[in-house]
């Protein structure tokens, strides 16, 4: 089984700490998601996970080797990246943004026919299929969140890290990414999340990490991890956790 990882790692940027001596092992095959405040580094932490950021000290691991020691294109096809606020450079159609997905693969000779069908499968997946020909620009921003899903997809990785990944959706496409999560997690995929709605990760996951300083206050199954103590800790909130119809809610009623 894949194992992501970091050991003692820790960030400072512009002489502020944002992480310190981090060290987590999180197994493929579950969604684990992270949460806590604003500012407890949450981002970071998923951008050093994705070797994409090269902590101050400590390391990223996968399957035990260092993420900065791996080539690029080797670590982009096994790690696949969705960043909160992404950047469309050109007006391109749906497909095309797309198979962007699928770079790390594509060799000399252009896409494959291979290539083409992991596309297929990751439009089919995130449910984008009507917006193949739109050109994004077009697009919603719900609509664009999921095209940038099968653009992450496409490249059929070993590990999903998504940051923010409901933002934008309605509550009905909320439920369809969720369950598309759920579904590459029970397929074998390691999915790592960040989340604001804990009601959701508290739905959604096995596991939920809560930073909260900078360090990892808080690493259980998520109705361990979310109890009234560690939200008063975490977000400064008194809180309760109630049994709703859909599942386990949190019922923020104040500061604490």
């Amino acid at each position: 089984m894949s194992i992501l990882g970091c050991a003692d790692l820790s960030v400072r940027i512009a002489d502020k700490a944002i992480l310190t001596s981090v060290t987590l092992s999180i197994e493929a095959g579950k969604v684990t998601t992270i949460v806590g405040p604003n500012g407890a580094g949450k981002s970071t932490l998923l951008t050093c996970l994705a070797g994409l950021r090269q902590p101050t000290s400590g390391m990223a691991t996968l399957d035990g080797l260092a993420l900065a020691s791996m080539a690029p294109r080797k670590r982009a096809r096994r790690l696949a990246f969705l960043p909160q606020t992404p950047e469309i450079a050109w007006s391109v159609e749906g497909r095309t943004l797309i198979e962007l997905g699928r770079t790390p693969f594509v060799g000399a000779r252009g896409p494959t026919a291979e290539d083409r069908a992991a596309v297929d499968r990751a439009m089919a997946a995130a449910r984008v299929a009507p917006f193949e020909r739109r050109i994004v620009d077009t697009l919603s921003g719900g609509e664009r969140a999921r095209v940038l899903i099968a653009r992450a997809l496409a490249g059929e990785p070993e590990w999903l890290l998504a940051d923010e990944p409901l933002t934008g959706l309605d509550p009905a496409h909320q439920l369809d990414a969720a369950a598309l999560f759920r579904q590459l997690a029970e397929s074998g995929v390691g999915v790592v999340l960040t989340l604001h709605d804990l009601s959701m990760a508290l739905r959604l996951s096995d596991r939920i990490i809560v930073l909260a300083d900078g360090g990892v206050l808080g690493d259980d199954p998520p109705a361990a991890a979310l109890t009234p103590d560690v939200l008063r800790r975490a977000y400064g909130v008194e809180a309760t956790l109630t049994q709703g119809p859909g599942g386990p809610l949190i019922d923020v009623i104040g500061r604490a």
